[in-house]
Formats: C-alpha cells, structure tokens, sequence
C-alpha cells in the first residue's frame, strides 16, 4: 500500500519492499510505545510482532500494547488505502486498539470522548507544575469537530507539506486530549495520515527524545493557556515553531531508514 504514494518503494524488489515495510511497523510500534514506558525494546517487538514470540519478564501489558499499537496501524493503512475521509468513528477505533487494558473502568472510556478532566504534570524552569490547560470533556466534541475540519484541509490541500500537516494534527490533538488515555500514541498514528498521502514516510519520535519531546509539548501547552471553544487550536506560534522543528529532525530521520534500504537495492544490481 506504502508504494502507492512513496516512489522509492516502488523501485525497490518485492522482498526488500515487504522487509522494508516490516521494519517501518516494528520500528514504528517500538518507537510510539516505548515513548509511553513500554519495556520491549525493538528486537523484542520484531519477534512478538513476526513471530508471535513472548518475552519472559515483560510485562503482559506491554505486549498488548505493542499487538494493540500494530492493529492500530493496519486501521491507518486501510483508511488510506480507501481514500476516505477520517471520521470519529475511526478515531475512536483506533483508540480502542491502543487501549488494550483489561480493566474496566467508566470513567476511562475506551473509543469514546473523556468524561473527566485530565491533568497532567509537566517540568518548567526547573519546577514540577500541573498541566490542565487541555480541553474541557464538555468542550471535546465542539473542538474535536474543528479538529477533524483543520485535519482534512492540511490533509487535501497540496500546498500544505507533509511537515505542517504532521506539526499541527500532533499538537493540536494533544492539546485537545480527547481522550482519558493513550492521546500521544494516537496523535502519533493519526497525524502520519497526511505525511504518507504527500509522499513521505511516517514521522517516528526516537524513544530516547522522550523528555524534549514531552517537555516541547508540554511547554507549548502551558504558554497557550486553557484550551476553550473558540481559542485558536495553535496557541503560542513561537513555542509551537520550537515543536515544529523537532519534528524536521525525525522527518529525516525516517527518510535515512528508506536510504539504507535503497542503498541495499542499488548493491544487488551494482
């Protein structure tokens, strides 16, 4: 499906092609989980994934969460396949297969708005502050709906880059927190939606940017303020231009995993 929109794909031979894309999944999945506090490093999540393998000592959790993360990708792959706008219900499923959790509980719902506030804490200037400026549960629906609206034209618009498209779907659907869990790894999903229609591969947070890349976030959020029907979605363009930098970075950091692979195609006919 990859090589519909990504030409470098479509010169490469089949076998490199499929390896390649197994690779992108486990690379993707290790990444976005790992970024959460998943302890299956990325050898351990190629042999769960390809292998069905389990891994003594690690937690069950944290295997449904890398099973759960790959179906969630299928549900992207799909989605674009059909050409076809998001909806909420697709949202809302792929929530529901990151959130693999078997306890139950009503006010954590799974593939359904949040019911709560949900703060969070965040490091500024040294300090640990209270983060809870992410929209209000009553508010969800109305800023989800500009959301969905400002997805899709960065989506269909062909003079929006893949780069802007990403920056702001993440931000702006992080800032929103729609949910009671699992907001990063599905804005890290959802917002690789336009990236790969616009011919790019996806955009992959290295594990080991987990405090810039929470403290990036973070400290675009808290300079916004409150997020309120009504407010701009973008917040502070200055703090949000420090994330959007960030994301160039692992933009080319992505774009060296197809060079490895096309420098393997180019030995094999040398």
């Amino acid at each position: 499906m990859l090589e519909r929109f990504i030409p470098s794909l479509r010169d490469l031979d089949p076998d490199l092609r499929e390896v390649f894309t197994q690779k992108l999944r486990v690379r993707w999945t290790h990444t976005s989980t790992a970024l959460e506090g998943n302890t299956l490093n990325e050898g351990e999540t190629l042999g769960l994934l390809q292998y069905g393998l389990t891994i003594a000592g690690k937690p069950l959790a944290h295997h449904n969460e890398v099973v759960g993360h790959s179906r969630a990708i299928d549900l992207l792959y799909r989605l674009i396949a059909e050409s076809r706008a998001l909806t909420e219900a697709d949202l809302h499923a792929m929530h529901a297969a990151i959130q693999t959790s078997v306890e139950v509980d009503y006010l954590k719902p799974v593939g359904a708005w949040k019911c709560e506030p949900n703060s969070t804490l965040a490091k500024q200037g040294g300090r640990t502050v209270i983060n809870d400026t992410y929209g209000a549960p009553e508010q969800v629906p109305t800023l989800m709906r500009e959301w969905f609206d400002g997805f899709a034209l960065r989506r269909s618009d062909p003079a929006v880059s893949a780069l802007d498209a990403y920056t702001w779907s993440h931000a702006t659907l992080v800032r929103i927190h729609p949910y009671a869990d699992g907001n990063g790894r599905l804005a890290r999903l959802v917002s690789n939606v336009p990236v790969i229609e616009k011919g790019g591969l996806p955009v992959l947070v290295p594990a080991e940017q987990r405090l810039d890349y929470i403290e990036s976030l973070a400290g675009w959020q808290l300079a916004s303020g409150a997020l309120r029907t009504g407010s701009e979605l973008e917040g502070d363009q200055e703090r949000l231009g420090r994330f959007h930098a960030q994301c160039a970075v692992w933009m080319k950091a992505s774009s060296a995993l197809m060079d490895e692979v096309c420098e393997l195609q180019r030995l094999r006919r040398a």
